[in-house]
């Protein structure tokens, strides 16, 4: 990406931001109130964007839709509802992932991705939050490629020397931030926990798709489907099961952490079915 289009795209996300973090959504002042029950999961690419192709077959929108599915199972099982951006093979455009999760009303969002680089030996897992810049060149090479898939991307020309850009230091502390954060963390340790696999650390970069999101939002890199090793792992349906589990601790985790600050008690367990044996004997 050229320069002055990183900077734009650097302007356009502090806009987001602000108008996220400044600027309440309509439901904020009951949000105190509101326990967490929604997650909005976002499978990566879709229709005629395959995101990456890898060893053994694999194909970047295809292993996140499934990911995305079987985590959905899981956390419904734990009586979450949860929103797909997409549930089939299709393109969904940029601003309808984040309208269907600003509709949903969404407490937490999390966009499902696979990895790819030109050295083969390159593996393991990565969480990213929104910033205005990247932690670092490999950060900064991910959202390029990620961003890259958005072809209906309009990035609004901002001026490099537009005071919003002033506030960034302050945005850095912004509560949805911190819990972006938080949640990136724990869905960090849970993954890259499986099997042994690298954990490539939590970073930040400008991830169109995690912008203008009234909730905190994340993307997980599931592993690198050009590494042979994890893409044969990637394949297998226990890693994927596994994935999605791991997630969905995550995730479970997060909602507890959520409702203890607002002084909500955990949801009371769902009633066990009435045990029919013996019913009818003599």
């Amino acid at each position: 990406m050229r320069s002055a289009q990183r900077r734009a795209l650097g302007a356009a996300s502090v806009a987001v931001l602000i108008a996220c973090t400044v600027t309440p959504p309509a439901h904020a002042e009951s949000a105190s109130l509101e326990r967490f029950d929604t997650v909005v999961v976002d499978a990566g690419h879709g229709g005629d964007d395959e995101g990456a192709r890898g060893a053994h077959g694999i194909v970047e929108k295809e292993l996140v839709l499934d990911v995305a599915k079987r985590l959905r199972a899981r956390l419904q099982e734990a009586g979450l509802e949860v929103v797909l951006t997409r549930d089939r093979d299709v393109y969904v455009p940029l601003e309808q992932r984040t309208d269907i999760a600003n509709r949903a009303r969404g407490d937490l969002f999390l966009s499902i991705h696979a990895n790819a680089a030109s050295a083969r030996e390159a593996r393991g897992i990565e969480t990213f939050f929104l910033s205005l810049e990247a932690s670092d060149d490999d950060a900064r090479q991910v959202a390029a490629r990620e961003n890259a898939a958005f072809r209906d991307l309009a990035v609004p020309v901002v001026a490099e020397d537009d005071p919003l850009v002033a506030i960034l230091g302050d945005l850095a502390a912004a509560e949805l931030l911190q819990e972006s954060d938080a949640f990136a963390r724990l869905a960090q340790r849970e993954v890259s926990a499986l099997n042994g696999s690298p954990s490539r650390g939590v970073k930040q970069a400008p991830f169109v798709v995690l912008m203008g999101l009234e909730m905190p939002a994340v993307l997980v890199e599931i592993g690198f489907v050009t590494n042979p090793d994890e893409a044969h792992e990637l394949a297998s349906e226990g890693q994927r099961d596994r994935i999605a589990e791991a997630l969905a601790r995550a995730a479970l985790e997060f909602r507890r952490r959520y409702d203890a600050r607002r002084g909500l008690a955990a949801p009371a367990p769902e009633p066990a079915a009435p045990d029919r044996m013996g019913e009818g004997g003599g």
